[in-house]
Order: C-alpha cells, then structure tokens, then sequence
C-alpha cells in the first residue's frame, strides 16, 4: 500500500490535531481501538484515503490501549495504525495480506440490511465498482479486496456444496490386474480414480494412468517393451507399494507422502484447497463417516482444484466487480512462471519439449516438474501442442501399450493417437496472452482439464510463461 499512501502513511503519524472526518450520509459509527501498548498511536486508512493519520486517545483505565471513532460508509474498509512511528496491523482482528503490506479489514453493510441479518457471516457482498472511486487504483488494492471475498466465500461454502446431484465414483479394487484397470480408466474417461483394499475395509490411495505405465516400466528398465512380465497377472498392489514408498519435496526442501486424502462434507472450501496445496494431490475425496464405530466410510465425490475454480467463477460470473483482481491483465500480476528475458541469468527456462521427444522424456519431465502438461514446441519454438498425464490413458487404445516403447514411442505419435481417442480438454488448447485479464485463465483452468494455462505471444505463438492451478489459489488466498 505504500504506493498510495504518501500523504497519510509517509510519515510518522505526527501529534498534529487532525479532525475526525465528518459522518456521510448512511454512514455508521465504529470504534476503532489498538490495544497493544505503545507511547502514540493514530489510524489511518481507506475512510481517510489514506491521508490523513487520525490520533487515538488512550483508554481510561487501560494504559496499554488507544481508541478512536470514525464514521464509516457501507463497503469494505482496510486501515492500519501508527503506533510509535511504525506502521502495524492488528492480528487479533480480520487482516489481508497484501503485495507489500498486511492491513487490516472491515466491511460494513448497508443499513437496512443489518435488520434481521442471521450472523456476521451472513452480511452483502459489496459491489465494488460503486465505491472504487473512493479507494486508489492499484493491482495491491484490487487483490486486498478480491482476497477478502474469496475468503468471505470459501468460509461459508463447504465441500458439501462441490457435491452433484447426480453421478458416479469409479473406484478400482487393488485386485484387478494392471491391464484391467487401466483399460477402465480409459472406457470411463477418467485420468485418476481412488483405490479400495477389501481386507483392510479402507480406500489405500489414488492411482492414475501414469502410474499404471511407471509400474509396468520400472520393474525392469531395460524391457523393450511394457508387457514382457504380463499385465493380466499384475495387480494394482504393486502400484500401490510402490506410490507408499514415494514422497514428494515442496520449494522449501520439506517432504511430504503420498496417500489418500480425504474431507468431511463439513468442511469449508478454505480447508479443501489447503488440503490441495499442503499434499499436492490432484483430487481429495469427499467422504462421508458413520457415527456408528466400524463402519465402512461413504465416498461421496472425487473433487479436484479446478472445481472449486469452476465453482468461483460461477459465483461471481455476474459480478466480478467483486473481485477486482479478476480484471487485471496477467502480466501485471505476480502470478506463475515466466521465462527469462534478456540478460536474466539467474531464472530457468520454461520446461517444453519438441514433437520428436520421447513418451519417456515427457513422463520424467512432468513429475520432475511437478506439473500435470507439458508444452510441445516447434522447431521455431512456437507452440504446438500440450500433453498431459491424461493423455497417457489414450494409450490403453487397442492396447497400444502392449505394442510400444517409452523410450522410442515420440510425443508426436502420441497426440496422434489421442486425435482418434478421448482428448482430456477437446480441441481448443489451453492457452492465453499476457494481456488477458484473469478471469479468463481461471475460466481455462476451469474447463481445460489441465492444471497449467500456457501464456504465448499473439504473432509468434512462443512459449512466454506458464500458470498452474495452484498459482492462482496461492495468489488468491495469500
């Protein structure tokens, strides 16, 4: 905020007398009190513009504390306090992280709707286009107020809300053997799918059609092919012994495991995407438990991240003023990975591969990167095509599986084969430009089928950056 806060915030908070504004119209009186102790304190924030520091009297009987009233106007306000010539925020009261600064927030409703209100958590979404006037233009601000109704939103809806009203949950029995189950996966379009062990009464973990492939490859790296050691005789127990004995490492160098993540119906969405980030799973499983000791848990739904992005955009398809942010272009954002420019040394590349590389090199490269697609350049380096861990399902296709080898088998094959086989996002790639504005990569996310949207330049079509699913959340969320 210190972009906009020159006046106000660009000093010290000086002992100068400064007037309280005067009340507007349908304006409310709040107090705003800091309690933590200090020798001054004064407030300033979006009621005041941000420049003027009103300077709070200290508490009778409270040494520690300070007070101020202020009249407020119906809208989302962010404030913080000068206290000693520092600026702070309060923890102990509702607070947003921002792109440099954590400011506190307080949204007040409109007067006639505080009559017969249920509960706090029940008060309006504000229109922010109405107010924007009263507030500074800046990416920082459109971010503090797109974050405090996305978490005014995901507090109050829970996973119950993500659950359809009709359909079904394809659920392999570790039993079947490897060839069986992948063939499921591809007659029911479906690029992952939970694991149930019926001598242990409990769903074990979740597989997908790449892991289906590394088992069938991994036993022995020198076969040929993927079958030399029968796929009708394998069982989904050893893809499961094998995924146990995995563990991932996050940015920060801490390892997690892998395994089956799963949700109350209770829970809020807050809580779900927290799961998504904390784990790094591509889907949680929403279960519901018996309170009667012993009985056998209730899967309910298989949800995944671009869900909860679909159901997003939906509730605000109709008033993205709400969310600011969502307007920005991209590229004005801090969001995703973005290739190096000229002179940039210290950054990597983004991680593409040409149509001529292996099925084997693609495979490794998507779970050294982490991500779920792969884009395909050209030898101009334009994009392509993208591949992803869905589209290795294709290869259960006439069992093509029984016919190739990774290591020779090339991406262009590959997607040749997906043509006349079940595409994960249909015809249109998912892709955007630098200059589209965020809702439409969300939009993407939502109905792609992928994880990551691929930024390209409008004439050239080149590879300019990459957004995952879990960039947005990160940046939406804080």
């Amino acid at each position: 905020m210190s972009g906009s806060l020159a006046a106000g915030r660009g000093g010290n908070g000086s002992s100068s007398d400064v007037p309280v504004p005067d009340p507007q119209p349908f304006s409310i009186p709040h107090l705003f009190v800091w309690p933590h102790g200090g020798e001054s304190a004064f407030l300033c924030g979006s009621f005041t513009g941000w420049s003027t520091n009103l300077p709070m009297s200290r508490i009778e009987g409270r040494p520690t504390g300070f007070q101020v009233v202020c009249y407020l106007t119906p809208e989302l306000h962010t404030y913080q306090f000068c206290v000693d010539g520092v600026w702070r925020h309060d923890e102990q009261q509702p607070f947003i992280n921002g792109f440099t600064d954590t400011v506190n927030t307080i949204s007040v409703a409109e007067p006639y709707m505080l009559h017969g209100m249920p509960s706090r958590s029940h008060m309006h979404l504000i229109n922010v286009n109405r107010h924007m006037g009263a507030f500074p233009r800046t990416p920082e601000f459109a971010l503090l107020v797109s974050r405090y109704h996305i978490y005014k939103y995901m507090s109050i809806n829970t996973a119950n809300d993500l659950l359809p009203e009709s359909g079904k949950v394809i659920v392999l029995n570790m039993d079947l053997s490897l060839k069986q189950a992948f063939h499921i996966l591809y007659e029911q379009e479906v690029s992952l799918t939970p694991v149930w062990d019926s001598r242990k009464c409990k769903f074990v973990g979740v597989l997908s059609g790449m892991d289906i492939i590394q088992a069938l490859k991994e036993p022995e790296s020198h076969r040929s092919t993927l079958t030399d050691e029968g796929p009708e005789t394998h069982t989904l127990a050893a893809c499961i012994e094998r995924k146990l004995q995995q563990c991932g490492t996050d940015s920060n160098g801490k390892t997690y495991p892998w395994s089956f993540v799963d949700a109350r119906p209770s829970e809020r969405l807050e809580d779900i995407v927290l799961k998504f980030l904390q784990y790094k799973v591509a889907v949680v499983a929403i279960m519901h438990s018996s309170s009667e000791g012993g009985s056998t848990p209730q899967l309910l739904h298989m949800t995944s991240p671009s869900e909860i992005i679909k159901c997003i955009c939906k509730h605000f398809k109709n008033d993205y003023g709400s969310l600011p942010v969502l307007q920005l272009p991209i590229g004005s954002i801090p969001l995703g990975t973005w290739a190096p420019k000229v002179g940039e040394s210290n950054k990597q590349p983004i991680a593409t591969l040409r149509p001529n590389a292996s099925l084997s090199a693609a495979i490794s490269l998507m779970n050294q990167a982490e991500v779920s697609s792969i884009p395909i350049v050209d030898d101009s380096g334009s994009l392509y095509d993208v591949y992803s861990r869905s589209d290795l399902t294709a290869l259960a296709r006439c069992e093509m599986y029984a016919r190739i080898s990774l290591d020779s088998f090339n991406i262009s094959e590959a997607l040749n084969l997906r043509k006349n086989g079940k595409c994960p996002y249909g015809l249109i790639l998912p892709t955007c430009l630098r200059s589209d504005p965020l809702h439409v990569v969300m939009e993407c996310l939502a109905n792609s089928g992928v994880g990551e949207v691929v930024v390209v330049k409008s004439a050239c079509r080149s590879v300019e950056g990459i957004i995952s699913i879990g960039d947005v959340f990160k940046l939406l969320l804080g």
